[in-house]
């Protein structure tokens, strides 16, 4: 896997591509309508086993995965999670980057208010995200797709 001049993940066509290099993983899942969700979710919380994080940590990470992956699957139709191991000020992490190349949103403020949605939903999603990680960040531009990367620390 390689980032192209955008910074985006290249080889993430299949459904899922591991790869490990001493103390470090990097998973990346495909993302569509038609699935991913269910295999973002198992990669994420084995990364998080991994890298030390405890049971209810690792269903943290799991639901931070769920939540953004189901964002792509909904809002985009397809896209790609990434979760690599990380280190961070306080010892091991994990940085889990989901991305597509979808609409974007349209008003970011916006969509980290509780209760806004634009797709029918209880707009508590991204919100939550940010609010279960240790870094959060969100880079979108309409027509160009949308980035979010989280960061959690064990």
């Amino acid at each position: 896997m390689e980032n192209d001049r955008n910074g985006r993940i290249d080889g993430a066509e299949g459904k899922k591509a591991r790869s490990t290099g001493g103390d470090f993983v990097e998973a990346c899942v495909a993302i569509s309508r038609d699935g991913g969700v269910a295999e973002a979710v198992r990669e994420a919380k084995r990364t998080a086993a991994g890298a030390g994080f405890g049971k209810s940590d690792q269903m943290k990470v799991a639901t931070v995965v769920s939540e953004l992956a189901n964002n792509i699957r909904f809002h985009a139709g397809e896209g790609r999670i990434v979760i690599r191991t990380a280190a961070g000020p306080s010892g091991r992490g994990l940085e889990i980057v989901a991305e597509d190349e979808g609409s974007g949103i349209e008003d970011v403020e916006n969509a980290m208010r509780d209760g806004f949605s634009t797709g029918g939903g209880l707009g508590l999603g991204l919100p939550a995200v940010k609010r279960m990680s240790d870094e959060f960040l969100v880079e979108s531009e309409g027509g160009r797709g949308t980035r979010v990367t989280v960061r959690m620390w064990a």
